[in-house]
């Protein structure tokens, strides 16, 4: 039986994290918490710390780490930010073969300053924007692809051209948007209908469909897609196939270190699972467990979980849909 090959398409970036344990700490003003940095000094910092991220970047690492084909695709530049993802994909086992290099394009970089909290503001530039019609992109990379992994595309025309591109290959499609793509919400309905598996979380599915519980939002957006998941960050989240309703809890409750990178191990894990011919309930076990240890260190891809790791039972509920 071959290994499956998942393509993941989207931004890379290299992420600096400053760790600081007396000038990052947050501040409350009306509600609202905020970092706050005297201007004309020198802070102290406790820790630098490079690592590369980008949400499908971090996917592609879980694919990989569970022996998975591990495909990306995106153009990056000559310069160092491209370099580090590229090494960092490399030593992952991703294959990169079908990413295009020209020192036209950029990485996106990211400045992360990072409280003891585990909460954390993000100074980001966000690298070079790609043609809307796919031109920048090695679409060779489709062949033999079995699903494509999208994720925070920023660009409506980009997402639809590689969905319509994924059906015409009879490729599956794992879609988790992001702002861009859920500002323009009709045209987003209107892809769905070629989407296999949709992952949101509680405030996004309130975009797409009617609900007050992630119950009902993952029960509505089954008459969009075949699976659907819907997170609520520490209250948990529910997957459903139309068949099953699976409600998950925290697997652990540990120590929040740091959240970048959380919600796509949490994609990521799902999908690894399903790919793989799991059920629901696996996937979001799995799921659950590659996000909480992603949590507890810094970076996006540190954390996520290896092939053969043991785990442990959670808090976890089925029933008929």
């Amino acid at each position: 039986m071959s290994v499956p090959l998942i393509l993941t398409i989207g931004k890379a970036t290299q992420d600096v994290f400053l760790k600081s344990s007396k000038a990052f700490e947050p501040h409350e003003h009306k509600g609202v918490l905020y970092e706050q940095l005297p201007l004309g000094q020198k802070l102290d910092l406790d820790e630098v710390i490079s690592t590369t991220g980008g949400n499908v970047t971090n996917a592609a690492v879980t694919f990989a780490r569970q022996g998975l084909h591990s495909r990306y695709l995106w153009a990056l530049g000559t310069e160092f930010a491209s370099h580090a993802v590229l090494q960092d994909l490399d030593n992952e086992g991703v294959d990169t073969s079908h990413v295009r290099q020209d020192k036209s394009y950029r990485a996106s970089y990211s400045t992360i300053l990072l409280a003891s909290s585990g909460e954390r503001t993000i100074l980001n530039y966000h690298g070079t924007k790609l043609a809307s019609d796919g031109s920048a992109l090695d679409l060779a990379a489709f062949e033999n692809a079995d699903w494509v992994y999208l994720s925070a595309l920023g660009d409506m025309d980009l997402l639809e051209f590689l969905i319509t591109k994924s059906k015409k290959h009879g490729v599956k499609v794992f879609l988790n948007p992001a702002g861009a793509e859920l500002a323009e919400i009709d045209k987003l309905r209107a892809l769905l209908e070629d989407v296999d598996v949709l992952a949101v979380n509680k405030e996004e599915a309130q975009q797409i469909v009617e609900g007050q519980t992630i119950e009902e939002l993952a029960r509505h957006a089954t008459h969009y897609v075949p699976i659907a998941i819907v997170s609520d960050g520490p209250h948990g989240a529910v997957a459903t196939d139309g068949k099953t309703i699976v409600t998950a809890g925290m697997y652990e409750d540990v120590p929040v270190i740091d959240r970048t990178g959380g919600g796509d191990a949490f994609g990521s894990g799902f999908l690894s699972e399903i790919v793989k011919g799991k059920s629901i309930k696996d996937a979001m076990l799995f799921a659950s467990a590659n996000s909480t240890s992603v949590v507890t260190v810094i970076g996006a891809k540190a954390g996520i979980l290896h092939e053969g790791v043991v785990l442990h039972d959670m808090p976890l509920t089925e029933k008929e849909f």
